[in-house]
């Protein structure tokens, strides 16, 4: 930088943003400051800088600095410009998911159902969980308590006879009138105070029901109730519950070994819903304080996160010196007081020895994985004798049943193990259905096509699933981008599909067979397992989703109710198929023209 003194003259005394630049311009850290001009200039000093400082500022030769209105403004612009340009000497969190919340629709029977994204549906939303399998788990419960339905509204309009949910006592059959709309509202209402955390408010409810069919002699009714109560107060114990209090996140904390994982569990209700791990991409030395900062700062001021997510309190066990900075721009965003709690006792205390607990086991986790998965990079760059130790890993391979709704699928290995947020999948059109061949030309062309080789995202090493001939394709493909310099390695079964027995290809090579115990043929393996999982995976969600699919719900005109008296009338969708014009005019609410149109989609004829 030149002139030093002087730039730093000209800082203002207001809140902002820095940001440092390397030498061709690119963004190595984000910094946000109460004061810009003390906070910049402390970068300067002599002495007192830790050893990530010294290390930024070597590399440093810009800096441009943002004004903003407020403190706040300053807090919320770093956590912007950190997500979007993920800067070397930043902490940073990988974006997530939108978490998943438990959704009672508001119909006259409302059905419960997993919900991520913006909340435009109407109705009760109920998290958010930690994951999926934690809303699924909820809802199987729900299910078994409450017998709500889970169903879709197109099927639960076309029903005529009660299905398979309500034949194994997990649904009350609302869709052919088995319960009434008001018996079926109040198991409504017991769902939503068993989510809400009044479980014991729900037992109290419960139990007078319970006493009055007992009193009606009706003990059929009340041996039921009875045996909800017990599943309520199972649940109760299982999950920690604490009266009916507890809208609180807590963060847990654990570093080993160069890795360090943020813990959160989450609690709604006096329940813990359960936890999620998260490890941060950071440089070297960075301090707990940093990490959870970083973490606060990024996972709930984030501009895709919903202010509702926020709760009135977290609880941690890492000191923050910019505590109430945090606080304040969290209860800006939220609209409600939020409380940074850092020495808690009773069951607060027990929740973050759970976090800090569970924090340790991830820590270990990932250290042995990770240190599997550098022995194993190491071991393949030995046996392919390369010269440097390969970074990254990409994997291609295509699933589909009989040519019907082909998939290709990418999965990225790097030394740290699965890269998920790299994986893709590719829907291929516009081949001669089951050509693989031309299918991973195609996921190959459209992967590569705007890849340059000096992108940091550029593959060491391309696996593909298959023999010589596959082989041939990737590289026929990859020739035509003007792409020559890429190993290749086509990884093809042994005799009856067993693992061990892999024959690896490469072009120009001998095939290379190697022992079952090997590190690298496990790697190798591994990778292309979780080709093959991801692609199969993308697959079966095409193909069931079109074969769920009535064919009826593609034609204009023919909403619920039109499909269900066509159900009514011909007792099934292959009896539709196999009617006549006449016979299909002859359904109630069904006009000529509308037969005539239902005809023609069925038998793809013109009228």
């Amino acid at each position: 930088m030149q002139n030093i003194k002087s730039f730093l003259n000209s800082l203002p005394n207001q809140p902002g943003v820095y940001q440092m630049l390397g030498e061709k311009g690119e963004i190595l850290y984000v910094g946000k400051a109460r004061n810009l001009k003390k906070r910049v200039s402390n970068y300067f000093l002599k002495s007192g800088k830790d050893v990530k400082t010294h290390a930024l500022m070597k590399n440093v030769k810009d800096i441009q600095v943002t004004i903003t209105h407020s403190e706040n403004d300053a807090l919320l612009l770093e956590c912007n410009l950190i997500k979007k340009h993920k800067p070397r000497y930043n902490v940073v969190f990988r974006d997530d998911k939108s978490y998943p919340y438990i959704l009672i629709t508001d119909e006259k029977f409302p059905r419960v159902d997993l919900y991520r994204g913006s909340k435009k549906m109407k109705g009760r939303y109920f998290g958010p969980y930690p994951s999926a399998s934690a809303v699924r788990e909820t809802i199987h419960i729900i299910q078994k308590l409450f017998h709500l339905r889970t169903c879709t509204d197109s099927y639960f309009a076309a029903r005529t006879r009660p299905c398979l949910q309500h034949q194994i006592g997990r649904c009350t059959a609302p869709c052919t009138d088995l319960i009434s709309p008001e018996e079926y509202q109040q198991n409504v209402q017991h769902t939503i105070l068993f989510l809400e955390g009044k479980s014991q408010l729900l037992i109290d409810e419960l139990q007078k029901r319970m006493a009055f069919f007992s009193k009606e002699l009706n003990f059929e009714a009340a041996g039921h109730i009875r045996d909800q109560i017990l599943r309520l107060r199972q649940i109760q114990e299982k999950a920690y519950v604490s009266g009916d209090q507890g809208e609180v996140d807590v963060i847990g904390f654990a570093s080993s070994g160069g890795v360090d994982c943020i813990q959160l569990l989450i609690i709604r209700g006096g329940r813990v819903l359960g936890s999620r791990a998260f490890f941060p991409n950071q440089p070297a030395h960075s301090t707990p304080d940093e990490v959870v900062t970083s973490f606060i700062t990024q996972h709930y001021l984030a501009p895709d996160r919903d202010p509702q997510n926020i709760p009135k309190e977290i609880i941690l066990d890492v000191s923050l010196t910019e505590k109430n900075w945090l606080s304040d721009a969290l209860a800006e965003k939220s609209q409600h007081k939020v409380h940074l709690a850092e020495n808690v006792r009773g069951e607060r205390k027990k929740w973050l020895e759970i976090a800090d607990s569970s924090a340790k086991q991830s820590v270990a986790s990932k250290l042995m994985d990770k240190a599997h998965t550098q022995e194993r990079f190491a071991a393949l760059q030995k046996i392919l004798e390369l010269k440097k130790l390969p970074k990254r890993i990409e994997c291609f391979d295509i699933s589909h049943s009989m040519g019907e709704e082909t998939v290709g699928s990418c999965v990225v290995f790097t030394i740290s193990g699965a890269l998920k947020s790299d994986y893709r999948r590719f829907n291929i059109k516009g081949i001669t259905p089951g050509d693989d061949f031309a299918a991973m030309q195609q996921v190959l062309t459209r992967r590569f096509k705007h890849l340059n080789p000096d992108d940091e995202k550029f593959p060491d090493i391309l696996l593909i699933d298959g023999g010589k001939p596959q082989l041939t394709a990737a590289k026929n493909a990859l020739a035509e981008l003007g792409i020559t310099n890429l190993l290749l390695i086509g990884v093809a079964k042994g005799a009856g599909r067993k693992p061990g027995l892999e024959t690896l290809h490469r072009p120009d090579h001998e095939p290379l067979h190697l022992p079952s115990d090997s590190p690298a043929l496990h790697l190798i393996q591994q990778i292309r397992d979780e080709a093959h999982r991801f692609a199969i995976t993308g697959h079966r969600n095409r193909r069931d989703k079109k074969r769920i699919t009535s064919s009826l719900e593609s034609i204009p005109g023919i909403g619920a109710k039109r499909r269900r008296e066509l159900l009514r009338y011909f007792g099934g969708i292959q009896a539709i198929n196999r009617a006549s014009l006449l016979e299909l005019a002859k359904v109630p609410g069904i006009s000529q023209s509308l037969a005539e149109r239902i005809y023609s989609a069925l038998h793809d004829v013109n009228l």
